[in-house]
């Protein structure tokens, strides 16, 4: 089963001092979980040393991780993770979101056994890392890195998020591999997306042309969600699904083409937020063919 940590287990973080502490807690867990794989297995030591151990703040650490992932012979880690460093220190909120991130991973993923595995092996939570500091780089206009970012991203974990999609915290990419969202997409907070998943236009039409996907969304694998369509807060989309239309919040669309499960005047409603419940057979009694 997944850990559940209570409130009593880690610091609140309802303004930015509590966000402060529920950062430096993690990082605490992180360094500590580190040392003990350290000990238990040698031929590790100098990599979690280097890595995690040797690092001052979380900060330091998963730009130093980055900047090793995606460097190449003409795009020096050094560089990368100067650019990386100097992001995340200026701007809390990606701090933030990467802590409400790792949480994401080890509250849902029941295979994920702490939070430096995240960190230090999950490429849907790296991916997407490098993704809101290529996101903010494209904020800043700083056009030609922010691409730059999002091809090394693309060559090394297989997963192509455009920089000037706004992505949500909170969210967990599911093994990540093959994921595509464009341009113009929006994901919200608290949102699960698994392997294969593509949010994308239905054509060469400029604009505004991507999905949005509202908070708690639970979106399975190989599904395929185009145009600028709403996905309703709290819904679910079944593996496989291709949806051309929107989906009211905690609705389930499954199929090709998609068809609400309940019928759109009077959809089934989800007792558990399936983003953050990662509840996958809720239906599957009534639906044989849902299947996530």
């Amino acid at each position: 089963m997944p850990v559940q940590e209570s409130h009593a287990s880690s610091p609140a973080t309802a303004d930015n001092g509590g966000e402060n502490q529920d950062e430096a807690w993690v990082w605490a867990q992180i360094k500590a979980e580190a040392r003990r794989d350290a000990e238990s297995e040698p031929a590790l030591a100098s990599y979690l040393y280097s890595t995690v151990i040797s690092h001052s703040s979380l900060a330091r650490s998963i730009s130093f991780h980055l900047g090793n992932k995606l460097c190449s012979s003409t795009l020096l880690s050094t560089l990368l993770y100067d650019l990386f460093l100097n992001t995340f220190s200026s701007d809390p909120s990606l701090r933030s979101a990467t802590v409400a991130d790792l949480r994401a991973a080890r509250c849902r993923d029941p295979a994920c056994m702490s939070f430096s595995q995240c960190l230090l092996n999950y490429k849907g939570f790296l991916a997407l890392q490098a993704h809101r500091v290529a996101h903010k780089l494209w904020v800043q206009n700083r056009k030609p890195i922010a691409f730059a970012l999002h091809s090394r991203v693309s060559d090394v974990f297989s997963v192509d998020i455009h920089p000037a999609a706004r992505i949500g915290k909170g969210v967990l990419l599911d093994h990540a591999t093959g994921l595509v969202i464009g341009e113009t997409a929006v994901v919200g907070n608290n949102v699960s997306i698994l392997h294969h998943v593509t949010l994308g236009g239905t054509g060469k039409a400029g604009g505004d042309r991507h999905p949005k996907i509202g908070d708690g969304v639970l979106i399975g694998a190989g599904a395929t969600i185009l145009g600028n369509v709403r996905i309703g807060e709290g819904a679910k989309i079944g593996s496989g699904t291709v949806v051309l239309i929107e989906v009211p919040p905690w609705t389930t669309a499954v199929g090709n083409p998609a068809r609400l499960v309940g019928g759109k005047e009077q959809p089934t409603v989800h007792e558990d937020v399936p983003g953050e419940s990662m509840d996958h057979t809720s239906f599957i009694s009534q639906w044989s063919d849902y299947i996530i």
